[in-house]
């Protein structure tokens, strides 16, 4: 089957792409901007890709046309395929019925959390020899691809592995199905990680998001499980009905963490029973509770707590989460993902429990479309209160980003210019200084221009 995927750069989409090629088909896509590194993952799968939305691609003549998200009505190649009549499909619903169709899906969702703690899901199957099949809006550092299809598992390498990781989106699936995409999963394993109001171009209150978690609840089988976080908003979806097994987070009747030492290890507690002690280098406690969520749906299929903590031990980040990209001069350069601030709060503590009382040098971008709305700019102040100084890139907002940051007048700075910005960040790094840029973009490649200009400043 030939299929075009229209805004195929995309993280999500791209991993359908991939997907779609390992099953046999012939893969083709376009996108607004074609770049790296999206770009060069497709086209080292063989995969052409095409810049734009030219209708004059309806010439490929593909069997089906896998939609994105991105795409609004008065696309041209859209419009093209409405007027004549093409077979086209969304990314959720081509992937729930070609991929996850008889599998056994263990679905990830929540405001936040959602990359690491599929990432660490997918390795804890994997070191447990279950070689599951994942999709994931980031690249596993542990895999180093977003996307596979289920692997022949160890204990019978004569099958492909019923299992399938999928972080599980609550965004809207297509111009033309405005439901969650995570509803498209009918997952046997839930993780609710936390919910939030977020999405303020397509979700009007938190209510609202609430009402499609509980959607995604409802598909969740009656042998299935759900495992969910105490949190008030996650307590109401569950009130409106859960027809499965549940399991909670935080719970003295669930799972807890224990102790944890001054090296971030910490114990696995189950009913008050203690389970292990995980041993690693994530930082935080959001990072905890992520690995309760992910022992208890390992174990759900299958995979024993004490052999869950185990590959806790050897998993490695994703990607743009805390991710080093430089130590120049003694200054460290960060990357990390987060844009709301939540998010941007327990980034900025995690980091801080780590380096203690050296200086924390915070740029951000506030790109997400809720952030461009300006809905949560007055939380912004607070989520940066562990940082020493703030620089944020105010370029294109529809407020006014100094006024938000009135608060801590005294530590942020506000600019609309990538490159003022850089080199304030640079007059102001000292050796010992850790420089932690969040952003869900590209931030106009600012990690290496920080770290060419602390090189350059150095010399």
């Amino acid at each position: 089957m030939h299929i075009h995927i229209l805004g195929i750069c995309g993280t999500f989409m791209g991993g359908i792409a991939v997907l779609a090629k390992a099953a046999g088909h012939h893969v083709t896509g376009c996108d607004a901007n074609v770049y790296p590194p999206m770009s060069t993952q497709l086209q080292a799968q063989g995969i052409t890709l095409i810049e734009g939305f030219d209708p004059a691609q309806t010439a490929l003549k593909p069997d089906i046309y896998v939609i994105g998200n991105v795409v609004t009505r008065g696309n041209p190649l859209m419009e093209a395929i409405l007027n004549q009549g093409l077979h086209y499909i969304s990314g959720p619903q081509w992937l729930s019925e070609h991929v996850l169709q008889g599998k056994w899906v263990l679905a990830v969702a929540g405001t936040h959390g959602k990359t690491t703690t599929a990432s660490m899901l997918a390795w804890v199957l994997e070191y447990a020899g279950l070689a599951p099949g994942f999709l994931i809006g980031g690249v596993p550092e542990n895999f180093g691809i977003s996307a596979r299809l289920p692997q022949r598992p160890r204990q019978d390498p004569h099958t492909q592995s019923p299992f399938f990781v999928i972080e599980a989106d609550e965004y809207d699936t297509a111009f033309f199905d405005k439901r969650s995409k995570f509803v498209h999963y009918r997952p046997r394993t839930a993780v609710l990680n936390n919910l939030e109001f977020d999405h303020a171009d397509i979700f009007d209150d938190l209510a609202a998001i609430e009402k499609q978690f509980h959607h995604l609840v409802r598909t969740v089988p009656q042998q299935g499980l759900v495992v969910a976080n105490q949190q008030d908003s996650l307590d109401r979806v569950l009130a409106k009905g859960c027809w499965s097994a549940l399991e909670r987070i935080d719970s003295p009747s669930g799972w807890q963490v224990g102790q944890v030492d001054a090296q971030g290890r910490f114990e696995v507690m189950l009913q008050g029973a203690r389970q292990g002690v995980v041993s690693w280098d994530l930082l935080g406690a959001h990072n905890r509770t992520n690995a309760l969520a992910v022992i208890a749906a390992a174990r759900h299929v299958g995979v024993a707590p004490c052999i869950a903590i185990e590959a806790l031990a050897e998993f490695k980040n994703v990607k743009r989460r805390m991710e080093i990209k430089g130590v120049v001069n003694g200054v460290t350069v960060y990357d990390d993902f987060a844009h709301h601030p939540t998010a941007i709060a327990t980034t900025v503590a995690g980091l801080r429990a780590k380096v203690g009382q050296a200086r924390i040098l915070a740029v951000l971008e506030p790109r997400s479309n809720t952030m461009k709305l300006g809905l949560m700019k007055d939380a912004l102040p607070d989520s940066l209160r562990d940082a020493d100084a703030v620089f944020c890139y105010a370029h294109q907002l529809g407020w006014d980003a100094a006024a938000a940051l009135a608060p801590i007048v005294h530590k942020a700075n506000t600019y609309d210019s990538l490159p003022a910005l850089v080199n304030a960040v640079v007059a102001m790094a000292a050796p010992g200084d850790h420089v932690l840029v969040m952003s869900n973009g590209g931030f106009g490649g600012v990690h290496q221009q920080l770290c060419q200009a602390l090189q350059a400043n150095a010399g």
